[in-house]
């Protein structure tokens, strides 16, 4: 492992690659410390450790909402655009057009997704700022709201652009990476307040090992959810064009068992997430029992983030996957799966194997989310990350690795992974 880093450190074009990045880390967490004028930060910390969406989205931000720095919105607003987007190719026709023109289409799309974010990041900066900042900021003129919102749309916009950076000149993705730098931020505090259970005896030594193996083995389990997949084989006919011989080559198509990652778990910690935060502002006491049913780590909370994880994981398979068109595709070029027919048997097939691969992906990824959350309440210990957070990670780790494993074959070097 050592030798490999060491020559992965030697192809120039990757450690420039690398030092990019990390430098993009530092202008990040810079950023994190430099707070929104005219906010009194320390009024709304309370409110943003709620079991609200706030709460959800300073967790995957770093912090920043609750310091309400010029990153508080974080990259939120663009995942969001994003989403819509992917969702709104598959009823407009002139979308799903542009999305199969290839590298053309989709530069189309990009660009229609970074306004959208900008729209979608000034409507969040105007809510955050009059209805939940309102009673923290300090000079309530309109210039000072004006300030605020420009603020905060601004560091959405620059959290995009250098997401897009890293992309191009750094390694790995770049909005994912942006992502795991705020989740991994929090590290520090975690690890403190362990400690400090720890010293006050809240919790022993024991327990401390027995919940880091555990961890353990659940990392084990999202890298193999992650990596799982199935190989449906395919084979080309072999065609003779002019005087020369094409196809005849055996394939795959590799159908991963988690085909929508980790979105369900973010779509079902939203939708839960709504009723803590609209009983922040309905003070009555029938929507105080409501929330107080709803709130994180109770039962009827865990049924409800299972199955809306599970529902979600089976929706999304379905907008991303589409069995008809890569069985047609398929008989396009020439190819059959072995021992059935090209056309709707081979569609049949594949949604088939799809059903199957998404039900214990579903599964999967709902116990994964939920086990952090009923190892804490067991053994009372403080866990640094979340289901949620563990997932996201685990995978752009992964996927940062892969990167550069593709980079170092390119020159024949080894990669991380045998």
């Amino acid at each position: 492992m050592l030798e490999t880093v060491r020559s992965a450190w030697r192809i120039k074009e990757l450690r420039q690659r690398i030092l990019f990045t990390l430098a993009m880390f530092v202008v990040f967490r810079v950023g994190s410390a430099i707070p929104v004028p005219g906010v009194d930060a320390s009024r709304l910390a309370e409110f943003f450790q709620q079991d609200t969406i706030f709460g959800f989205v300073n967790i995957i931000g770093g912090g920043n909402l609750s310091n309400f720095t010029i990153f508080a919105l974080g990259i939120m607003p663009y995942i969001n655009a994003s989403i819509i987007m992917n969702l709104l190719t598959i009823v407009i026709p002139k979308l799903k057009e542009w999305s199969q023109e290839g590298p053309e289409g989709r530069k189309k799309i990009s660009q229609i997704t970074r306004y959208s974010t900008v729209v979608i990041a000034v409507i969040q900066a105007l809510g955050l700022s009059t209805i939940i900042a309102g009673e923290a900021v300090l000079d309530k003129t309109l210039l000072s709201y004006a300030t605020i919102i420009i603020s905060l749309t601004a560091g959405t916009a620059f959290l995009m652009w250098m997401g897009e950076l890293i992309t191009e000149k750094g390694i790995g993705n770049g909005i994912s990476l942006i992502i795991f730098a705020g989740i991994v931020a929090g590290f520090p505090i975690g690890v403190a307040l362990a400690t400090e259970q720890y010293r006050f005896g809240q919790i022993n030594l024991l327990v401390i090992i027995v919940v880091l193996i555990m961890l353990l083995g659940l990392i084990i389990g999202i890298i193999g959810l992650d990596q799982g997949q199935r190989r449906v084989n395919v084979q080309y006919s072999k065609r003779v064009v002019g005087r020369r011989m094409y196809g005849g080559q055996a394939t795959h198509i590799p159908m991963k068992v988690n085909q929508a990652g980790v979105i369900p778990v973010i779509f079902a910690s939203v939708i839960l997430s709504f009723p803590q935060t609209l009983v922040s502002f309905i003070q009555h006491p029938l929507a105080q029992r409501i929330a107080a049913s709803l709130s994180w780590g109770t039962n009827l909370n865990l049924v409800l983030y299972m199955t809306l994880i599970i529902l979600f994981a089976y929706f999304y398979t379905a907008v991303q996957f589409d069995p008809f068109q890569v069985a047609a595709n398929i008989k396009k070029y020439g190819g059959f799966i072995p021992g059935l027919r090209p056309g709707r048997p081979t569609a049949e097939y594949l949604a088939r194997v799809t059903s199957r691969l998404t039900t214990a992906g579903a599964f999967s990824l709902a116990f994964i989310a939920v086990f952090p959350i009923l190892l804490e309440r067991v053994t009372g210990m403080n866990i640094i990350f979340s289901g949620t957070g563990l997932i996201i990670v685990v995978g752009v780790v992964l996927e940062t690795f892969k990167q550069i494993e593709s980079h170092m074959l390119m020159r024949s070097y080894r990669g991380f992974m045998k």
